[in-house]
This record gives structure tokens, sequence and C-alpha cells, in this order.
């Protein structure tokens, strides 16, 4: 984060802006919105600043900067000139005084910078890419401004106007948030959308009225993270992530999907590789529990679906004995994910009319499958968590009659930057793996589909390939036919 963002109450003090042109214009606006005295100096004037100052709206000190106009009693300061050795005296004499100070288009000679701004007062949100990008900044702007409805100011003074009523009711500072949780998501905000506020008011008396302040138990969201990419996530996933007070997550979630969750949030490690487990899964079942019944909501973020060999069953019958309220948000399973962002359709007219998914890792430590079945012509095979276990899948899968030549793609950290695709076929994805060593997570995929890849490959993975998603195969690292 190269700036801090914060809001400054500039009400009723003094702000300096020089420059008369329509950034100047910009600036005094904004300026004035904010309840600031303006100072402006500039020898010409927008038609829109010369009305300002006509009507005694600003100060105007009609000429050219001057060594003395930064004082000690300004707010902050603002740069707005077309001249750059005006503008760095400017910054210079503001630093030199401690004050904030704003050099437009220059966010090397400033000391804060101005965000694009969502205005639904009281509540005011600010987009900044740091000075990067004012134009990228302006366009998520825009995004979020059809996200935000304009009652939410109106959601805001409601909220204000109940505060004391609930700090009163709520002595606990989290029972207070469990409560405007609940109640700023519920029929109490679209009373207010829709301009019903005495029926918003009434519907939070009642709430107060009802409300016991000595229940507790809290409840746990299981949410899939998806196979990586952030995009993927769902909206409800994202919203319950953004609610919840503590974060309980395991390797295959990536750190971009961990940090959209609150940012106050406790979190909690509890992954698990071969041999390696920081948490057993025993003794996760019942800190989700124990979580809940001390009032916390939780939410378990788990890399993938919670219900496709992620162990989200064994987890939600442990809160269901204990009593526990839970939610479960399903996600895009690795196989569909890493699939689609490798090119390589799990089903195909042509190819594959079916598609099983198979985890390589069993809870004995055991491959004890069903290869007969799995070897069956015409369908796709997904195996998770094999890659250790590689050459005995391809063994077996060749002992029980699949054909030696028949493709298999290795689709390493699928859907993030880091993907790779590793192709082969049964007779030698072995040898390949043992030379490219892919790192996991890295899902198997087995069948015909995975002669599509190379023609419907789309991803471009930037860190290792020009050639979308692939890692090149060439006569070192011989493919379906040994060649690149």
């Amino acid at each position: 984060m190269d700036h801090l963002p914060i809001f400054l109450d500039v009400r009723g003090r003094s702000a300096l802006v020089v420059g008369g042109g329509e950034i100047a214009t910009r600036k005094v606006n904004l300026l004035l919105r904010a309840g600031a005295k303006v100072r402006l100096v500039s020898p010409q004037l927008s038609a829109e600043l010369a009305s300002l100052a006509d009507h005694q709206q600003i100060d105007l000190s009609r000429r050219t900067y001057a060594d003395g106009d930064v004082s000690g009693d300004l707010a902050l300061v603002v740069a707005a000139t077309d001249n750059p050795a005006t503008n760095q005296a400017i910054a210079a004499a503001a630093k030199a005084a401690n004050l904030p100070v704003n050099v437009v288009d220059d966010p090397d000679a400033s000391s804060f910078i101005v965000p694009s701004i969502i205005d639904r007062s009281p509540v005011v949100a600010a987009v900044s890419t740091g000075g990067a990008s004012p134009v990228l900044a302006r366009l998520i702007r825009a995004r979020l401004e059809s996200l935000i409805p304009a009652g939410y100011g109106r959601l805001a003074e409601l909220a204000g106007k109940f505060r004391d009523k609930v700090k009163q009711t709520f002595a606990d500072p989290k029972d207070r948030r469990l409560f405007w949780d609940r109640v700023l998501q519920s029929g109490v905000a679209e009373r207010v959308f829709s301009g019903h506020m005495a029926e918003a008011e009434a519907v939070m008396d009642k709430e107060l009225a009802h409300t016991d302040p000595n229940s507790h138990m809290g409840e746990v969201y299981l949410v899939g993270a998806g196979p990586g990419d952030p995009d993927l996530l769902t909206f409800r996933a994202l919203r319950l992530m953004q609610q919840a007070d503590v974060v309980v997550y395991d390797r295959l979630v990536a750190k971009p999907i961990l940090e959209m969750t609150r940012y106050d949030a406790e979190r909690i490690y509890v992954g698990k590789e071969r041999a390696n487990h920081a948490m057993r899964q025993e003794e996760i079942n019942k800190l989700l529990a124990r979580l809940a019944k001390e009032g916390k909501r939780v939410v378990r973020l788990k890399g993938g679906d919670p219900f496709i060999f992620g162990r989200g069953g064994e987890e939600i019958d442990t809160l269901a004995a204990e009593g526990v309220p839970f939610q479960v948000v399903p996600a895009v399973t690795a196989a569909a994910g890493c699939a689609a962002y490798s090119g390589i359709p799990l089903t195909h007219r042509d190819y594959a009319q079916s598609v099983t998914f198979v985890t390589g890792h069993l809870k004995d430590d055991t491959m004890n499958l069903n290869w007969n079945q799995l070897a069956q012509p015409a369908q796709t095979v997904v195996f998770y968590m094999g890659l250790k276990g590689l050459s005995v899948i391809a063994r077996e899968l060749i002992a029980h009659g699949r054909a030696a030549t028949t493709p298999v793609a290795l689709v390493q950290q699928g859907t993030t930057h880091k993907q790779r695709v590793f192709v082969g076929r049964l007779d030698n994805i072995a040898a390949i793996a043992e030379r490219e060593q892919p790192k996991p997570p890295t899902l198997i995929i087995v069948g015909e589909v995975v002669e599509l890849h190379e023609k419907l490959s789309w991803f471009n993975a930037p860190e290792h390939s020009t050639q979308g998603a692939t890692t090149p195969i060439t006569e070192n690292s011989k493919g379906l036919d040994g060649r690149s």
C-alpha cells in the first residue's frame, strides 16, 4: 500500500488552491463540498471559479503565486497550475510547513493524492491507484456507483440515529457488531432504500425490543474458495467472507482470496499436506463448533468445492450433531476450473460421454481403486491429489485395458498466474513429471479430450509461457507423440 487512505476533516478550515483552470475548479468544488474555506490564488479563472468568487464563496487573490501564500493556518494545499516549477515551489513550501500538499498529475511531489469518490453522504467511498492511473480509478468508481444505491446515505443516517440506543442495549461491542450486521442486511435496509423511513424506524425499534443480548450462538459458513482465481468466487461466498469474525482456511486457499476476508478477522491456518497436518480433521471439526458456540461467525474456507474431496461433509456432520447453525456455499471445483483454463472440455461428443472424479489419496494412504471402471474407454477421469501416485495410476490404467497412448494432462496450480500444463501419454507421463517437477496442487486429467488442449488453450499464464497456459513440450520434454 503506497498511501495511507484517510478521511480528513476540513470543515471550517482554510485550504489553499493555486491555479484557475479546469483541474483547479474540480479541487475547489470538492473542498467546498467538504466544508472547507477555500483561498484561491490565480491570475486567470475559469467561468465557474469567477462565479464562485463573485458570490463570495471563495477568497480570491487574482495574481500569481508568491512566497508567503503557504501559511501555517492552512489545513492543506493544492498546486494546480500549468507551470511545473511553480508547482514544485508550492510543494516545497507546504512540506517545509508540514502541511499536506497535492500536486496535480505529480504524485511523487505530493504528500497526498485525491481519490475518485463515491458520495453517498454520510457514506463516502474512495478509490485510488496511487496516482498510477487516475482514469482507471474513475472507471472503478463508475463500477461501484452502480453497485451502491443512493439510499446508503439514508441508511447511515438511520444507523446514526439509533447508535446510542443500540449501545445502551448491547454493552459488549461484539454483540453490537452482530446486531448491526444483521439489521443492516435485513428488511430495514430495503425499507430505507424504498424511501419508507418511518417503517424502517419501526422495525429497528422492534428489533431492539426483542433482541436477546445474552444469546451467543454464532454460525459457520462452509465456503468453497474455488481453484484459485478470485474472480471465480460466488457473490454469496464473498459476502459471507467479509462478515465473518474468524477465518479457518487450508493451504489450497489462494492468498488473494484470503485477503478478501475482513481485515480485522482472526485467521486460523489448518492446512493439511501428506504426512504434515497443521491440525487433524477431527480437531478442525471441533474447532469450528467451539468458535460458533463462542458467538463468532466463522467462515471455513476450503480450496475448490467443499463437498468434492474437501471433507466438508465431515465438518458439517459435527456441526449438526453439536447444534451449531451452518451454511454451505458451493464453488467451482478444481476439475472444472483447471480443465476450463487449460482448454480441455471434460466431456465432448467425439471423445468422452462421461467424466469421473477420483481421489488419488485414500484415507489409508492406499490407491485401491476400481481400476476396471476407471479404465473404460470414452470417458474422462480426473484425479485429485494423485501427483505422488502418478506412476501407479498410469500403470494400473494400462494394466486394466486403457491404451498406453491415452492422452494425459497435468495441470499445476490451475486458474492462477502460476498455471502450467504438462501434456503426455499414460506410458510417458510419469517420466515427464519426474523431469518437470510440477508443484502441488496438480490435477491429473486422463482421456482423449486432452487432445483438444493445444487447439483450445486460451488462458495466458504470463509467468511461464507465451503460448497460453502450456509449458512447451520440446524434444527433451516429449508430449503425446514426441513433438513440441
